[in-house]
């Protein structure tokens, strides 16, 4: 008979630990398996511990996420058994059953489940947060429904099924999206392979793999979420756009919902529009003190242009609609163009863009400007037209705001000029710039503080910025072990006065102009985000990689 190696001995014969190290966690780890004990200690990591279990038995470790798992074959064992084990069934294959354990070793725990199932156990490494992640997911006792209100009820009334055959596939794609609105999600992205589906989200702008269904699933799922959102299910050639309102425990929410040909069939993304975050107040911008007095009195202003700058998911449309809720009185007439209008906001007549049937922005903007308006928001300033009626609009009385894609509020200037702008326009009707990006927030339930290394104080001291100590998250189970968790914004406020005017017009460097700005006391986006990294809000690392061309 085969001798059984324990696993003190492989960790010994890896060279990770000692022997004395072995034998004393064995005596003091009590109730906890050796590994556990060992990964506590701070002797090795988890990741150490798979990865030596991997090469030493030769027991293949999957990754959860992104391994399809049927989801029958998950509750062959009760989950207080799987909870008790740490493991999770993955797949049925005969006789066979594949187990994903944290301790492929437990021989008590082998002969356990061969007993209370009946069929051979072929075991494969996981991570011990995967599995318990897993059997959240997999067992979850009960899936909220989703409710639709407001136009699409009579489409999404199919959200509650009474066909037996078809309820597991909507539990599926409920889940999905509950799973994201609880984890604050921006996008699910439900994405065909090969050979599996794999349900992804975007949190604080980062993806992450939720898990992976077996390709059996696939129509199914692509037919459910078209159903939603009132698209053709027999259409798969073409790219489809759809509209869904749902509500989850009182809270609702707006699903923009876009389908996408591959070759592996129609990938499919949900943007999630959460109408409790849709409008803010500027006060809760993330402005600096001082950029916030500048913005309300850019704002107050009865005339003028004011653009916000960025790239796409930089949180442009938050900060024009917390501008355009401050000016929505009585004594104001809002008109708004938009592509799409992703919030409705009461008081504010929004026009939806439709280039398909020749309404796009320059002519809504020029329909607009016959409506008497007070306030104009234009979507986006793509091209030389819409910039130059932006522009004129601002000169005859109306307050304007726009977005426009640049790196900087100071290359915005240039950037319209070279669209085809008079340059004296240009600097005639523009009040002001607002550039910025969204850095990740520090999770306050892990932040930790820690001495800023010799590089992270040089960089500090260019700024005139000098810190003892700086801040970190360390991962918690509250932040998904990220270290972070929601998002804030960092900006730079550029307010156009005369002496910058008569720069401009006078062709004066950008250099100088830059020179100017900084004696003046304007906080560029590296500025204002290394502010924010001394106060404990972000790091460093957040601040260089949506900011490094600041640098």
């Amino acid at each position: 008979m085969e001798k059984r190696k324990r696993l003190g001995d492989i960790l010994v014969d890896s060279g990770l630990v000692s022997t004395n190290e072995v034998e004393t966690t064995v005596r003091t780890k009590g109730s906890k398996k050796l590994g556990e004990a060992l990964i506590e200690a701070g002797l090795l990591t988890e990741d150490e511990l798979l990865k030596v279990l991997e090469r030493q038995l030769g027991i293949p470790r999957v990754h959860l996420r992104s391994y399809p798992i049927d989801e029958k074959a998950a509750k062959t064992v009760t989950r207080e058994f799987a909870e008790r084990n740490q493991l999770l069934i993955l797949e049925r294959k005969g006789d066979r059953l594949r187990a994903a354990m944290v301790d492929p070793m437990d021989y008590f725990v082998l002969d356990d489940l061969r007993m209370a199932t009946g069929f051979a156990i072929e075991p494969v490494i996981a991570s011990k947060k995967e599995i318990n992640d897993a059997i959240e997911t997999y067992y979850n006792r009960h899936v909220a429904d989703l409710q639709a209100v407001g136009e699409e009820q009579g489409t999404a009334d199919n959200m509650i099924a009474d066909d037996e055959s078809e309820a597991p596939i909507i539990r599926m794609v409920n889940q999905a999206l509950i799973t994201g609105l609880k984890k604050k999600a921006s996008d699910i992205h439900i994405d065909p392979h090969e050979k599996k589906v794999v349900l992804r989200s975007r949190i604080d702008g980062v993806m992450y793999t939720e898990r992976a269904w077996s390709k059996e699933h696939q129509n199914a799922v692509t037919a459910r979420v078209k159903i939603m959102a009132d698209l053709n299910i027999t259409e798969t050639r073409l790219p489809q756009d759809g509209r869904v309102k749902v509500t989850l425990d009182g809270t609702p929410a707006d699903l923009r919902i876009s389908t996408m040909p591959t070759v592996f069939g129609e990938k499919i993304v949900i943007r999630i529009l959460d109408m409790e975050e849709a409008v803010k107040e500027v006060e809760e911008l993330n402005f600096s003190k001082a950029n916030a007095e500048a913005f309300h009195k850019l704002i107050d202003r009865p005339a003028g242009m004011i653009l916000i700058t960025g790239p796409t998911g930089s949180g442009k449309t938050t900060t024009l609609y917390a501008a355009l809720n401050r000016r929505n009185t009585e004594e104001a007439n809002v008109i708004t163009a938009e592509d799409p209008v992703e919030y409705q906001l009461p008081g504010i007549n929004q026009v939806q863009v439709k280039p398909s049937i020749g309404l796009d922005f320059a002519k809504g903007l020029r329909s607009i400007l016959r409506q008497d308006p007070d306030v104009i928001m234009v979507g986006e300033i793509r091209d030389t037209e819409t910039a130059e009626i932006a522009v004129r609009a601002s000169l005859t009385g109306h307050l304007v705001f726009s977005t426009i894609h640049t790196n900087s509020a100071l290359a915005t200037i240039p950037r319209l000029v070279d669209m085809g702008v008079e340059p004296y326009l240009v600097m005639s009707s523009l009040s002001g710039i607002v550039s910025q990006r969204l850095v990740r927030r520090i999770c306050p339930s892990c932040a930790a503080s820690y001495t800023p290394t010799k590089v992270e104080q040089e960089t500090l001291a260019e700024r005139k910025i000098t810190a003892d100590r700086l801040y970190k998250g360390e991962g918690c189970p509250q932040c998904n072990d990220t270290g972070y968790k929601g998002r804030m914004a960092i900006h730079e406020l550029l307010v156009i006065d005369d002496r910058i005017r008569g720069m401009v017009l006078n062709q004066e460097p950008h250099s100088r102009v830059r020179d100017y700005l900084q004696e003046k006391g304007m906080l560029f986006l590296m500025d204002d985000g290394f502010t924010k990294v001394i106060k404990g809000e972000t790091t460093m690392e957040e601040i260089y990689r949506v900011a490094a061309d600041d640098m």
